[in-house]
């Protein structure tokens, strides 16, 4: 019932930054809770970050904090993954996931997911 779709990877060196997007369809945006997750190739998907339908509360992976920001402009239906000081080892593919109502590190807690969007980090 929600598409999502991921728009903004691409290639970078090492110490770049990028912010991809996730645009959502329908109303009720403003309640899904958003996560972004990344799946590098052989490796299992794990969590990045994740907010909550009002913006307020957020949750980060050890690896990306203070490096990472996620955001969402709920008028535009869409949420944000601002990368910085990017490093080889953020090489993935990385999705962005909705819940109708909460927000979540655990992928299964999501019920809708993206088409994905390759990031890639030069040394």
């Amino acid at each position: 019932q929600v598409q999502l779709v991921e728009s903004g990877g691409g290639l970078v060196q090492a110490g770049g930054s990028l912010r991809l997007s996730c645009a959502a369809s329908g109303r009720g945006f403003s309640s899904y809770g958003m996560g972004w997750f990344r799946q590098a190739a052989g490796k299992e998907r794990e969590f990045v970050a994740a907010i909550s339908g009002s913006g307020v509360s957020t949750s980060y992976a050890d690896s990306v904090k203070g490096r990472f920001t996620i955001s969402r402009d709920n008028a535009k239906n869409t949420v944000y993954l601002q990368m910085n000081i990017l490093k080889p080892e953020d090489t993935a593919v990385y999705y962005c996931a909705a819940n109708r109502l909460l927000y979540y590190t655990e992928a299964d807690k999501y019920d809708y997911w993206g088409q994905g969007t390759q990031v890639t980090v030069s040394s």
